[in-house]
């Protein structure tokens, strides 16, 4: 009875070992709380984060080491938040890479003075309003044209008129992107209120509700690749 308690105990050990490995090192889930990101990604849309090659840390706790990859323009990136006391992880598209110079100006971005072609975005991108200013930016009543510093990415979300990015709060620094969603396993059609953080019961509430009306989940985003 010892010798196969032992075996147990030691079989579980590697298989917590490696959801650890794989949690810190290779993936993770996430879920879209809010508007910002929309059409591309929407609330309800349940991500499986890729850090290969961006971050490594340790599962649960706030150590973590960033890696060699570099995002490009266009990307989609996960990062930890520059605002103090805001722990959540933020999703936006890399716009501005470092030592460019982002404006924003006639509806639209402008990288060194040539506009930005996109095509995902939702209504007319604007500059921020002073009154809405946070972190760097906090007490600035101007910050457009933006040189981007070294090793620090301008980031915005897709829905420009319902999000708050690095119009707001300056740019987002290399060690605080910890990867890029990879895919989309599950999409619950519900309002943002159960993916927020510490809406516990209300999530349990939102999945059991899909379980029993399936109509609530966008099958045809499941399993979409980025």
């Amino acid at each position: 009875m010892k010798q196969k308690i032992s075996r147990e105990a030691i079989a579980w050990f590697w298989v917590g070992l490696v959801f650890l490995l794989i949690n810190g090192g290779v993936g993770q889930a996430r879920v879209i709380p809010s508007e910002s990101m929309q059409n591309t990604l929407l609330v309800g849309d349940h991500l499986i984060m890729s850090r290969l090659g961006y971050d490594a840390g340790i599962p649960f706790t706030n150590w973590h080491v960033p890696l060699w990859r570099n995002p490009k323009r266009g990307q989609i990136v996960i990062f930890r938040a520059v605002i103090p006391g805001d722990n959540s992880d933020i999703i936006k598209r890399v716009i501005g890479l470092p030592g460019e110079t982002v404006d924003v100006r006639d509806g639209g971005v402008w990288i060194n003075g040539t506009r930005l072609r996109e095509n995902y975005t939702i209504g007319r991108t604007e500059p921020g309003e002073p009154a809405m200013f946070q972190a760097a930016f906090a007490g600035r009543t101007k910050v457009l044209p933006y040189a981007v510093p070294p090793d620090c990415y301008f980031v915005m979300g897709d829905n420009r008129g319902n999000s708050l990015d690095s119009r707001f709060e300056g740019c987002i620094p290399r060690s605080n992107i910890i990867g890029t969603p990879l895919m989309i396993y599950m999409s619950i059609d519900t309002p943002s209120e159960p993916w927020g953080s510490g809406a516990i019961g209300d999530r349990i509430y939102a999945y059991a509700n899909a379980l029993l009306h399936p109509s609530e989940i966008r099958w045809r985003r499941l399993f979409r690749l980025f």
